[in-house]
């Protein structure tokens, strides 16, 4: 018996080392890496595992088609989420594809140092993406990117069930009764447009994120797809589910990052496209 525990514990030492091998300098590293690779039009230019599982818009492919193959150049505009604890990496970045904006969001898990899986979502068109503000998408955030002081930020549990009250208010259509907790100057961008906080415009009631009105997205799913501890920004992946869409019957497929610090949603930033209706998850994470 004693020889047993001594290797399952031998099991989880020798996990969390290699989950550590990668730190958040290598991560960011990687996201690069993979960047250049993608305007190479490369793929043995990025750090990939001998088996390297690709997904774009929910279909599986092999690395190099889909965005590798007509992405031109990378704006500025690059956010980079990073999970040093389970080895994630992940990033939103605007790019030029056959002369026009698209928007990307990318996660990476990475192994050993080597990309083990790659899942995607590129956003080309209004039509695509419903909404699709892409002159307003200049470079990250200054509150995205604020640094929360160590006496600022939630543990990482603490973290994700704030950012899940999120879908949870959508759920039932209003986020007071599912007691989201949002920042009185918290907003919410959606693919570039300004759908909620202060300032917004887009319809009436949306300059307050918390009050708003909301559909009812009873079929809403979400996971979690990345924490960045450090930032204080956690990905969710999520499909919104029947009536998310203004037109049609199809749904709102979504990367969405929320900052999360002093106990609250400071803002909301999200990549989004429409989809058929019941398009599966093809990653859980």
């Amino acid at each position: 018996m004693k020889k047993i525990i001594l290797l399952a514990v031998a099991l989880v030492l020798a996990q969390s080392a290699t989950a550590q091998t990668c730190n958040r300098d290598c991560l960011k590293g990687i996201i690069t890496q993979y960047l250049a690779a993608m305007l190479k039009h490369d793929p043995k230019q990025a750090p990939l595992a001998a088996k390297v599982r690709f997904t774009e818009d929910t279909q599986e492919l092999k690395i190099g088609e889909g965005l590798w193959k007509d992405i031109e150049s990378l704006s500025g505009f690059r956010q980079d989420i990073i999970d040093v604890r389970k080895g994630v990496a992940g990033v939103h970045v605007k790019a030029i594809a056959s002369g026009k904006p698209v928007l990307a969001a990318i996660r990476l898990q990475i192994e050993g140092g080597k990309i083990s899986g790659v899942e995607s979502m590129v956003v080309r068109s209004k039509e695509e993406g419903m909404i699709f503000n892409t002159d307003a998408i200049v470079k990250a955030s200054d509150a995205m990117n604020i640094t929360p002081a160590a006496a600022q930020r939630n543990k990482r549990d603490d973290m994700e069930r704030l950012a899940l009250l999120y879908p949870k208010g959508l759920s039932i259509g209003s986020f007071v009764k599912a007691d989201a907790q949002f920042a009185e100057t918290a907003y919410r961008f959606e693919n570039g447009q300004l759908m909620a906080g202060p300032g917004c415009t887009f319809f009436k009631g949306c300059d307050h994120i918390r009050e708003q009105g909301l559909p009812t997205l009873a079929g809403i799913k979400a996971q979690v797809a990345a924490v960045d501890e450090e930032q204080g920004i956690v990905w969710l992946r999520m499909n919104f589910g029947k009536g998310s869409l203004m037109r049609g019957d199809g749904e709102l497929s979504v990367f969405e990052m929320f900052k999360v610090y002093d106990g609250r949603i400071n803002a909301v930033e999200a990549f989004m496209k429409e989809v058929p209706a019941n398009t599966p998850f093809l990653w859980q994470y």
